[in-house]
């Protein structure tokens, strides 16, 4: 198994004691796949993703990733936020190639990889502007390319849609499921939005708060290309309601 997640308890010290974020949570997860962790805010989805990418340690069980114990924060993986994280006083093309300038890759095979990237996710002609000239999206466009840049061999996603408006959501819901089916990459991706949950993973995490635990592991058995109003998706999505107790036409934003 690609990552392992076996019995991880992670716990935080507060005024009234201790709070735990996450209780006993064990996972699997295969090289390849795209898993979606979905839950309310509180239910440790962040905290687990955290742990894994190493960037936050577990108090108790254990983490590996391809057999390793993790320990720290893996320069073959990386992470997209929701605030793009972007150097405002550089281009488009300057910003991808920022990940292959610390791997010391050589100025032209930098520009050739950051060029490739830059346009798969469609910003070719916005290649010399700065993030200031950009909307939400294509900004987060420009952070994934970056990402990708670096040949990663995991993508951490920590709602990294959540800031934006329903229409660019959907349109880099579209382009991260094609992006992550082209590259093969291995995708954990942290979201409270059900529909979107079911729209892009091979397996959703459900987890509830208080302390935080999986609830279920669903399958998604749908094929790449997949309609939001086909049966066969909302059927999946009903499913997922009927975990969290609720029904489909209860406010569409799910979990705040």
């Amino acid at each position: 198994m690609y990552i392992e997640v076996k019995d991880a308890v992670k716990t935080f010290k507060q005024n009234s004691g201790e709070f735990t974020a996450l209780d006993h949570v064990s996972l699997d997860i295969e090289r390849g796949e795209f898993i979606c962790l979905l839950g309310p805010s509180g239910c440790g989805k962040s905290t687990l993703l955290n742990a894994i990418a190493g960037f936050d340690k577990i108090t108790e069980g254990s983490i590996k990733i391809n057999g390793e114990e993790v320990t720290q924060p893996s320069i073959h993986n990386v992470t997209i936020f929701q605030n793009y994280g972007l150097l405002p006083w550089r281009s488009v093309l300057k910003n991808v190639e920022l990940g292959l300038e610390a791997k010391k890759i050589p100025k032209e095979e930098r520009r050739e990889i950051a060029e490739k990237y830059i346009d798969l996710v469609g910003l070719s002609e916005f290649k010399n502007s700065h993030p200031n000239q950009l909307s939400g999206g294509m900004q987060q466009r420009v952070s994934i390319a970056r990402a990708l840049a670096v040949s990663p061999d995991i993508i951490f996603m920590d709602e990294p849609f959540g800031a934006l408006d329903a229409i660019t959501r959907m349109k880099l819901q579209d382009d991260i499921l094609n992006i992550s089916k082209q590259e093969n990459k291995t995708i954990i991706f942290v979201t409270h939005d059900i529909e979107e949950a079911v729209f892009l993973a091979d397996r959703i995490v459900v987890m509830t708060p208080n302390p935080g635990r999986i609830k279920s592991v669903v399958t998604v058995p749908l094929t790449h290309y997949r309609e939001r109003t086909s049966e066969d998706f909302l059927l999946v999505r009903n499913k997922i309601f009927e975990l969290f107790n609720m029904k489909p036409d209860d406010n569409i934003e799910y979990f705040i």
